[in-house]
């Protein structure tokens, strides 16, 4: 149901309830006339009746456990107690004042039923003070169940048991397998008699002698650090001659001369001259330089 449906039937709701409590109004005003109240007492007294059934409605509503229990016993006895009320209002043709103020009358013929009826007419004022109070307290000390909240944990058991609920999946069912019977051999039977066949001496086969094992003396392992090598031999060095700056700059002018400006790198100057990765750039940071100042 939408918003608009459930206003609707709320104020349909309290439209009936109105109109009701308006008929059980000049019910309950005559009979509270008749028991001795005067004309204000008399005005009130319906709502002291049908406004604590409203109050134990809404507790109801809210309450829980025990103590919506209770709420509802409030409200069923209320409820009775105003029937029987309306009921006598509708028996005894004293109670229609047509107008007129009621005077204090008798509520039945029977003297235990006048009296019960005078008892429970008279009480209600007093229940509604005690039963009211409890309701509106139980309503302030009410603390909703908080809802738990879902963890991952709770979400990871609730996977488990979707995943096991798949077992319960019709699944095709595998082939029999045939087994095809071994066929066992005939039994055999054997005599126990001592054999007659001469069996062959065995040589006694004298232990060899093992040499005893001399312990071996090992050399003890130097904790002394091992000395730097020497020297690069000569030999073994390059015999290409140091080349200095100049000659390096003239070297990479001579190469770099048709390469455009986006070519001139330090990888490129290095593979053609031949040099450091550090001569390499500072060659082409000179050469860029010289390409951007012009020449005098």
């Amino acid at each position: 149901m939408n918003r608009k449906g459930k206003i609707l039937l709320v104020a349909a709701l309290v439209a009936v309830v109105a109109m009701a409590f308006r008929v059980s109004w000049n019910a309950l005003r005559d009979i509270a006339s008749a028991v001795g109240a005067d004309e204000t007492a008399a005005t009130l007294y319906p709502f002291v009746v049908d406004g604590l059934m409203a109050l134990a409605l809404i507790a109801t509503l809210v309450l829980t456990d025990d103590a919506r229990k209770f709420a509802l016993r409030v409200l069923g006895t209320y409820t009775l107690a105003s029937l029987v009320l309306n009921y006598v209002h509708g028996l005894v043709p004293a109670l229609h004042a047509d107008g007129v103020a009621v005077d204090w009358t008798r509520l039945a013929d029977w003297d235990p039923a006048n009296w019960a009826l005078v008892l429970l007419a008279t009480s209600l004022p007093v229940g509604s003070i005690y039963f009211g109070s409890d309701l509106v307290a139980k309503v302030l000390h009410h603390r909703p169940t908080p809802i738990p909240a879902l963890d991952a944990n709770a979400e990871e058991s609730t996977e488990t048991e979707m995943i096991r609920s798949t077992a319960d999946l019709a699944e095709s069912t595998p082939a029999p397998i045939t087994v095809a019977p071994l066929r066992m051999p005939d039994p055999v039977m054997v005599e126990f008699v001592k054999s007659t066949v001469p069996l062959k001496p065995i040589p006694a086969v004298a232990p060899a002698p093992v040499a005893s094992i001399a312990p071996r003396p090992v050399p003890a392992e130097s904790t002394r650090p091992r000395r730097a090598t020497g020297r690069l031999p000569q030999a073994a060095r390059s015999t290409r001659p140091k080349r200095t700056a100049a000659e390096l700059l003239a070297e990479a002018r001579k190469a770099t001369a048709g390469w455009p400006d986006g070519k001139v790198t330090a990888e490129g100057i290095r593979r053609e001259v031949h040099t450091s990765p550090v001569n390499a750039r500072m060659l082409r940071d000179t050469l860029l330089a010289e390409r951007v100042t012009p020449a005098p």
